[in-house]
């Protein structure tokens, strides 16, 4: 009995600081968001007004964030579908990509260089992408219209960020573009992992390249897309970062760009508003947290088990 007591005492000894550590500087934070919402704090006076859920109710009549959310929603349509694919068909060009060998299992010559090339833009922060792409789609200096003036399609080039049909798309472009060498890199791991004599048994009976990746190695890293479509949502339900410096307003023009961390911000930070920004967050909150977990519950499946 004395053993088992101390067995407990070192158990909570070693625990509940981390608990204590989590409660102060997560979940502490989470509960001051949610009672913010709830008032009309300007964020620097000490009154604190309770309104209930009014600022719940003025969020469903906002039409600027009415536009974020729409917004939010093609974003969490785009990116992670456009990045899962891409990193996908990326993975395994570089893994089965090659000419030599058996016609499914030789890996395309110089794949680590490629790996490391679509890689590169995780080694830089998400306001340096932004601001460079903002010199890209530069209507008159960038790169991008630039190219396209060079080789004749002068009818293509756009005020990329300036035009509220194109704007969104112009910083979707860039969030897929800096999020697909990690992805890439991330199924090519698990591609990786699959044992050959599973790709070899599939050779042998027949399967071309396409039955082979949609019968055999898509249903082994699914787990692995399963995970990055959830950081990928989370990444498009934000977009903070990319919007405040690349557009126009920010949020514009006309709104097209407008998203929901950016309402938050400007409403905290610009007009004081600091409760309806706190019903902003616990909106995203919530929204952030379904879609992980729908995406749980829908990628539920009977473990692969490979004889």
């Amino acid at each position: 009995m004395a053993i088992r007591h101390g067995r407990y005492r070192f158990l909570a000894a070693a625990i509940l600081p981390g608990l204590a550590l989590y409660a102060v500087f997560v979940l502490s934070p989470y509960a001051q968001a949610f009672y913010l919402a709830l008032t009309d704090w300007s964020g620097v006076s000490g009154q604190v007004d309770y309104v209930g859920l009014a600022n719940f109710r003025q969020l469903v009549s906002d039409p600027l964030f009415l536009a974020a959310l729409r917004n939010n929603a093609l974003m969490l349509l785009v990116v992670p579908a456009a990045t899962i694919a891409l990193g996908l068909l990326l993975a395994t060009l570089v893994n089965f990509g090659g000419r030599g060998g058996s016609t499914m299992l030789s890996a395309v010559r110089g794949g680590e260089f490629y790996k490391t090339a679509y890689f590169f833009p995780q080694l830089l922060s998400l306001p340096i992408i932004a601001v460079l792409w903002q010199f890209v789609y530069h209507p008159n200096e960038g790169l991008l219209n630039g190219v396209l003036r060079a080789v004749g399609l002068d009818a293509l080039a756009r005020t990329w960020l300036g035009d509220p049909r194109l704007a969104l798309w112009a910083v979707m472009a860039v969030l897929v573009w800096s999020s697909v060498g990690f992805y890439m890199v991330l199924f090519s791991a698990a591609m990786e992992s699959i044992p050959r004599d599973v790709l070899e048994a599939a050779v042998l009976d027949g399967a071309g390249r396409l039955d082979t990746l949609r019968r055999v190695i898509l249903p082994l890293v699914r787990d692995n897309v399963q995970v990055a479509f959830v950081y990928l949502g989370v990444l498009a339900l934000d977009g903070f970062a990319v919007v405040q410096i690349m557009t126009v307003g920010p949020g514009g023009p006309d709104g097209s760009t407008e998203v929901i961390g950016l309402g938050l911000y400007r409403n905290a930070f610009t007009y004081g508003k600091f409760g309806y920004a706190a019903a902003m967050g616990v909106a995203l909150f919530l929204l952030t947290l379904a879609l992980a977990v729908v995406t749980m519950r829908a990628g539920r499946r009977e473990p692969v088990e490979l004889a």
